[in-house]
């Protein structure tokens, strides 16, 4: 959910031609200034230039939003925000238990923080992007600023259903599950009303082609079977033997890896299994990082902590094509950051930092700066 796409791939390679990204075409130049209103909050991502990518799974849309938020901060502000769900509440004249926030984006442009955030409950609660400058918390005026959208196709219907009894949720809240910018597309994530459910999307932007999604099945260890329904929970991008891949969490919890240049509309993909991180799992989150020339993915869960894993090891797994019993692990090693409890979102503050939602043991909400492990 963010900057985890590695805008830096697209600057880099920029360079590397010769181009001058300042005097690249401005992304924001089809856009329009409309009143904007959002049917629901899910995952959010940045992009070049501050636009800001946000998902409305009910609506079936991805959104572009020109942020203008483009100037770099004169200096980098730790964030220790105590109860920001309390703060929101009291900024949206609500409750703490009648807000959601669904996902945090640092604009690496600026380093402010944004929040998407549902108001009530329900799957009609109203929704908002919140900034969070410092101790300062915003509502983002969406009809103020200049957007684009896109419209998803073969989106579950409005009135189906997915899971069982408590786990019950309208399949539409599914059509979005993740989204991040790469190299000039805009990578969809979740379910279509497909045979084949599981879905990836390659969408040009600015905004074009068809975004007919491509299915993904993948060998689920812990199931021993090969599964198509299964949405990916939450994605990077990164380079594995010099080739830019997907690098995707599934519930419950394979690990599995899937080229970019495999992701195209209507394709049939399947994906290598390169861990299987442990059953009774969600991933919630999942950011990639460089600490003294190694590169890392921290991988947020439900259940099972903070994980470390070295992206090296990924080039070298053989992949998982049988069963896992008994909750077991198998796979690319990883380590669990045992001072990271309760982590429920991240992002790259910079290249030294996270900035983290961690729930609290009274089940209240911080937004801390960690250095990154």
């Amino acid at each position: 959910m963010k900057v985890k796409l590695l805008v830096s791939m697209a600057l880099s390679a920029m360079l590397f031609l010769g181009l001058n990204p300042a005097a690249a075409a401005d992304l924001t130049a089809g856009m329009k200034t409309v009143k904007l209103e959002l049917k629901s909050a899910g995952p959010v991502a940045f992009g070049p230039e501050g636009i800001l990518f946000v998902a409305d799974p009910l609506a079936a849309t991805v959104h572009a939003v020109a942020t203008g938020d483009t100037a770099a901060a004169k200096k980098k502000k730790v964030v220790s925000l105590e109860g920001v769900d309390r703060k929101i509440a009291a900024a949206l004249g609500t409750s703490p238990d009648k807000i959601r926030i669904s996902d945090l984006a640092v604009n690496p442009a600026s380093g402010v923080a944004y929040l998407s955030v549902a108001r009530g409950s329900g799957v009609a609660a109203p929704a908002v992007i919140v900034t969070v400058r410092g101790d300062h918390l915003e509502s983002l005026d969406l009809s103020s600023l200049k957007s684009a959208s896109f419209a998803l196709s073969s989106v579950p219907d409005a009135k189906a259903t997915t899971g069982r009894g408590r786990r019950r949720e309208s399949a539409r809240t599914q059509a979005i599950t993740d989204l991040g910018y790469v190299n000039g597309r805009v990578l969809v994530a979740g379910m279509s009303n497909e045979e084949f459910s599981s879905s990836l999307r390659s969408i040009p932007f600015p905004f074009a082609g068809s975004g007919k999604p491509a299915s993904v099945e993948i060998y689920h260890g812990a199931h021993g079977r090969f599964e198509t329904r299964s949405p990916v929970r939450t994605f990077v991008s990164l380079n594995v033997a010099g080739q830019p891949y997907l690098v995707a969490a599934y519930q419950c919890t394979p690990l599995v890896t899937i080229p970019l240049s495999d992701i195209k509309p209507g394709a049939k993909l399947k994906g290598k299994t390169v861990a299987e991180l442990g059953n009774r799992n969600r991933p919630l989150d999942m950011i990639v990082y460089t600490k003294d020339g190694k590169e890392y993915m921290l991988i947020a869960n439900s259940s099972r902590g903070i994980m470390k894993v070295s992206t090296i090891d990924l080039e070298k797994s053989p992949g998982i094509t049988e069963r896992v019993s008994g909750g077991g692990r198998k796979g690319v090693p990883y380590e669990t950051i045992e001072g990271w409890k309760g982590i429920l979102q991240l992002d790259r503050a910079d290249d030294h930092n996270a900035l983290v939602m961690r729930e609290t043991e009274g089940g209240s909400f911080n937004l801390e700066t960690l250095p990154l492990p």
